[in-house]
């Protein structure tokens, strides 16, 4: 329970993008826009609140010279309570979100690392973006922290809309990884207390296609824009400094502008704009057009993405000859933005944001702070916007004639637009302020605080294993089991190095079944036993149980509801129960008349189950709680231990020991005839794919690791 006295402590996480706390790269590629900006200004709002301890803003450490230094500082202050934190993941290099997924379990390790080291832990994460789900969701079900998540944009839409658009399933997925996306996006679905959208659309039209779609965990909180920077001209007339780069682009540039400010990203729909001002003789009598889409040196070296776009522009205006009323300026400073929309407020101009869709539109509310009425899509967040705003017009981004109409119906009626600016200048004050911001923000967080039950922890006695520097894990079956020479030599390694090195199994099967195999294959005692698939740990040697795992799991746990789900399903058979326990539910699965593993997680999903679904060697189904796998159960023993993941060796043999290998742990795949279920992990950092099977594959990765070359017996 929370203290009515606590201040609260978020821990902000957004992976990619290039984030500092001044001059904001905004429109430098897709991954640089409105989210950068929203996570360092809610960092910024929420520090400002005296029931606010501190602030972190977690993000990706870029070391790259084609990039800014700021971006490789591990910390960076934003203001006296909030600050930004840079974590190690992958290659030094900057990345696309896309490329990021491979190095998101490292980043995670990484981050964990970090908070053990910290005085007192975060008491809320908030993950912004799928990839930063997906760390979210493994820190929370490590720590029991409670988890607050912000979708920003959702892949199962955007595969939609790429569908739509004529693309390609292997060409979606080859260039958007939407598969990971969506999976990550659902297990964020089943393990968030509260899901933040900035507007009611996001809920009811693109939440609703998730198989996990709880509206009553969601909750609508609309971002604030900085009022002190965007705001109208001090005074009629006024110009401003960007005016004067702008102007040599415009034979009359007194006309009314029509101001398009986005990236040059396809989806921003800015080529149907350029079309529909082209082929209206109206429209480029009564004013100019000005597109600022990023900044640029040379467009033949930019990525395709923004090469296409930006070159279809050029092109247009070729075609149309709108040389002298189209500026498309090639740069402008982040600090300049607030000048270019009072810019086109004094030119009595109009904002328009033509995407196709829009999750949310920060632009929208800069533009009415500017007192700029605005022409926006109908698709997504300005429909929020302009209703609490009334000071725009929506229409369908693909309608070209609705586009140019709107916009003539605002320039050609004066009294319309100070109704609509006026209108803008109030609403944006009233619904969409930092400050009251915060308010709904902190309002919606402390109820989950107050429900948080804090996880318990194991009590250790002085044993031996407690100074020991490493430890082995390996599974049962697939890697001991299958060559007795193997495991003879393994075991005398082992053995050894009892005194520093730390030996333990995890497996699938139960303690008794497991107990029962390695005294028959005469494997000794291990110091560990992580059994029935990482719902149960067990410490040498009285085998006594971890309790306080046991009660860290059972969150949300619903075993007679799994199995009623479950039961009636074809090519799902129980199996006997001396495989069952009380954290596991088994089956034997027949992928010939059993629904696919995709189908059983989405039943599970729909009927709000949330669960880890395991399934193996082709026959097998698992269900354990969603904080138990043999991944998380290791991690758990490495911090309770004091043993650094990355002195931690796993081998496995099949897929249910994947989550053990991700991350910064080092890690074989055995060869064995289970091996292929591994196979992704093959381009995977810290992973050694071994030539030999079964216990001398491990020897040979002790052997490639050099594993036992610093292990030492520290001193009792």
């Amino acid at each position: 329970m929370m203290a009515d006295t606590e201040q609260i402590y978020p821990l902000l996480i957004s992976v990619h993008g290039l984030i500092r706390g001044h001059d904001l790269e905004l429109g430098r590629d897709a991954d640089t826009g409105g989210q950068t900006k929203y996570v360092v200004d809610l960092a910024r709002a929420l520090a400002e609140r005296v029931d606010v301890a501190r602030v972190d803003l977690v993000t990706r450490r870029v070391l790259d010279s084609e990039v800014s230094e700021d971006y490789g500082k591990e910390v960076e202050s934003l203001v006296e309570k909030a600050r930004i934190l840079r974590i190690d993941a992958g290659p030094e290099g900057y990345l696309r979100k896309e490329e990021l997924w491979d190095h998101l379990d490292t980043f995670a390790d990484n981050l964990f690392n970090w908070l053990n080291q910290q005085p007192r832990l975060p008491n809320v994460l908030h993950s912004h973006y799928a990839d930063a789900g997906y760390v979210g969701v493994r820190l929370a079900n490590l720590t029991g922290i409670p988890l607050v998540h912000t979708g920003h944009s959702l892949g199962r839409d955007k595969r939609r809309r790429l569908l739509a658009m004529g693309l390609r399933r292997d060409e979606i997925e080859g260039r958007y990884n939407l598969s990971r996306r969506i999976e990550a996006e659902e297990e964020v679905l089943a393990n968030a207390g509260l899901v933040i959208t900035s507007t009611h659309n996001e809920i009811e039209d693109q939440y609703e296609l998730y198989d996990y779609y709880q509206p009553e965990s969601m909750s609508v909180i609309p971002p604030g824009t900085d009022l002190e920077q965007f705001h109208p001209p001090e005074k009629e007339g006024s110009q401003v400094p960007f005016a004067a780069y702008l102007w040599r682009f415009l034979m009359k540039p007194e006309k009314p502008m029509i101001l398009a400010l986005s990236r040059p990203d396809e989806r921003k729909n800015i080529v149907t704009l350029v079309e529909a001002y082209g082929e209206s003789p109206k429209l480029q009598q009564v004013a100019n057009l000005v597109i600022v889409a990023g900044s640029r040196e040379d467009i033949r070296e930019m990525e395709a993405g923004p090469q296409s776009v930006l070159t279809e522009i050029l092109l247009l205006i070729d075609f149309y000859d709108l040389y002298g009323r189209v500026a498309v300026p090639k740069h402008h400073r982040p600090d300049e933005v607030p000048d270019i929309y009072r810019l086109a407020t004094v030119s009595r101009g109009v904002f328009v944001n033509p995407a196709l869709t829009e999750p949310f539109g920060l632009t929208l509310l800069e533009a009415a702070a500017s007192g700029l009425p605005t022409v926006a899509t109908e698709n997504g967040g300005p429909v929020d916007i302009i209703a609490n705003c009334r000071n725009g017009l929506l229409v369908d981004p693909l309608d070209k004639e609705a586009i140019t109409c709107a916009l003539l119906k605002i320039l050609h009626n004066p009294e319309q637009w100070r109704e609509m600016s006026t209108n803008g200048l109030q609403g944006v004050r009233k619904h969409y302020s930092w400050p009251a911001h915060a308010q709904a923000y902190l309002d919606r967080v402390r109820p989950l605080l107050e429900q948080r039950e804090r996880r318990p922890r194991a009590p250790l006695s002085r044993r031996p294993m407690l100074y020991h520097d490493r430890a082995i894990f390996t599974d049962l079956d697939q890697n001991l089991l299958g060559n007795p020479k193997g495991l003879k030599s393994f075991i005398d390694v082992v053995r050894k190095n009892r005194k520093c090195a730390t030996f333990g199994i995890a497996t699938g099967r139960r303690l008794d079944s497991a107990l029962e195999v390695q005294k028959k294959s005469g494997i000794p005692l291990p110091d560990v036993m992580i059994t029935s698939l990482g719902t149960e740990i067990y410490y040498a040697p009285q085998l006594t149980a971890d309790v306080a795992w046991a009660q860290h799991i059972d969150h949300l746990w619903q075993p007679r509801a799994v199995r009623r789900v479950l039961g009636e399903l074809p090519g799902i058979v129980a199996q006997p129960k001396s495989e069952q326990s009380r954290f596991k539910i088994s089956y034997h699965y027949d992928p010939d008349i059993a629904p696919t593993l995709e189908e059983i997680t989405t039943l599970l999903r729909q009927q709000e189950q949330s669960v880890n679904v395991i399934h193996a060697f082709g026959q097998f189904l698992d269900i354990v709680p969603v904080r138990a796998s043999k991944g998380l159960a290791l991690r758990y023993f490495a911090q309770e231990w004091d043993i650094p993941l990355e002195q931690i060796l796993v081998a496995g043999g099949s897929g249910a020991d994947e989550d053990m290998m991700r991350g910064n742990t080092l890690a074989v795949v055995v060869a064995n005839r289970h091996h292929e279920e591994l196979s992704q992990l093959d381009d995977q950092a810290g992973i050694y794919f071994a030539r030999q099977p079964y216990a001398l594959g491990i020897l040979e990765a002790i052997d490639h690791y050099d594993f036992f070359k610093t292990c030492t017996v520290p001193e009792n």
